[in-house]
């Protein structure tokens, strides 16, 4: 098939560049000639809460990534919505995370259905944002009246898409494995790497720093006497969204400073490894959640996880068996990594996981597509 990916891409970094370009790797694997659409604008400067947009990596040369979206400019979306249905790709997919790209998606996708042939899905990270703004509903709402098929990455956002329509076909399948960030390291080079030392006991926070994903929590519980005793360090690797102050603020408070490794710039691709590999366990305290692309380089790095029971977290983290879920409350949390480190659990779980994440292969996500295009009757769309 010919299939146009429409979203984020390199030159743009982060999980969703990285979804968005090891899906097209996938396809193209199983025999597609994949095209990524992605913007020349993203979100304005004022807009974007990091330093900034841009990957420092070098371009994947073996992906078709064409610059051509202006997320802000109706005039641009009606020229590639018009490019795109002239072009007929047999499939167009977005990733929809934010109501905000809803008029550009949406109206590009309208343009592109006119031509009766291109089916039009969506794989979902949100379809209801974590942080609410006015017109979210409106904006989600514009978008799923043109969206043909759509893929849930997890089941309460399977659940929130029937607030916006419930006759559509629709699929659950889990976030693939992010399998692309280089091997597992010995603990020993990795943290000689990082220049931490090599015999501590380290937990790691990874991604960006939004106030849902629950920092402030994790540092809480780093306070636990029981984790003083156990001289176990939190490393904080991402670059923050949200206000530093707050989080600097707290750490001083708590008399934790020397509790706490921050490496708040953006973490390149190239030295994700390295966190990954240096740490025991990784904790994902998220106040609220669907679902997250960092559960997803824990499993493929094979690192038990702790994370929070909210959204479809806890659908895919077997509670004792590959991690712990726990309520979102720092005692819970701090309770739970006592336990990891007094019960040394952490081999067990490892071998637990070289199991479970079979169940996350990319297959799964491209057979997923494959039978929603099956169910799409384009005859049904124009009635």
């Amino acid at each position: 098939m010919r299939i146009v990916i429409l979203g984020t891409a390199y030159p743009y970094r982060g999980g969703l560049s990285a979804f968005n370009e090891r899906l097209a790797t996938e396809l193209q694997n199983e025999g597609h000639e994949v095209e990524i659409y992605t913007f020349t604008l993203q979100y304005p400067s004022l807009l974007f809460p990091g330093k900034t947009q841009y990957s420092s990596e070098p371009a994947p040369a073996h992906l078709n990534i064409k610059r051509r979206v202006n997320s802000c400019n109706p005039f641009n979306w009606f020229s590639v919505g018009r490019e795109l249905q002239k072009n007929k790709p047999d499939m167009l997919i977005t990733k929809y995370w934010l109501p905000f790209m809803s008029p550009c998606f949406g109206s590009i996708a309208r343009m592109v259905a006119c031509n009766g042939h291109t089916k039009i899905l969506s794989i979902l990270d949100n379809i209801i944002p974590h942080e609410h703004r006015i017109g979210d509903k409106i904006f989600s709402k514009y978008f799923v009246n043109v969206t043909q098929g759509f893929v849930a990455m997890s089941k309460s956002v399977l659940a929130d898409l029937s607030l916006f329509d419930e006759k559509k076909p629709r699929k659950f399948c889990p976030h693939p494995l992010y399998d692309h960030y280089g091997t597992l390291l010995d603990k020993k080079t990795a943290r000689e790497k990082l220049q931490l030392p090599v015999d501590g006991k380290y937990v790691l926070f990874f991604g960006f720093i939004r106030d849902y994903k629950g920092l402030d929590i994790l540092l809480e519980a780093m306070a636990d006497q029981k984790l003083r005793d156990e001289k176990i360090t939190l490393i904080v690797a991402g670059e923050f969204y949200s206000n530093s102050e707050k989080y600097l603020n707290l750490i001083d408070s708590l008399g934790i400073a020397d509790q706490v490794k921050l490496c708040t710039d953006f973490i390149p691709d190239s030295e994700v490894n390295l966190y990954f590999s240096a740490c025991d366990i990784v904790a994902q305290p998220y106040k609220t959640a669907t679902q997250s692309g960092v559960t997803q380089i824990a499993f493929h790095f094979e690192k038990p996880m702790l994370v929070t029971n909210v959204g479809g977290l806890a659908e895919i983290v077997p509670n004792g068996k590959i991690g712990y879920v726990v309520e979102p409350e720092a005692k819970q949390v701090a309770d739970a990594l006592a336990k990891f480190y007094t019960d040394e659990k952490e081999q067990e779980f490892i071998e637990n996981i070289k199991i479970e994440k079979q169940k996350y292969a990319w297959s799964n996500m491209t057979n997923a597509l494959y039978e929603l295009m099956q169910e799409i009757d384009l005859d049904d769309n124009k009635k």
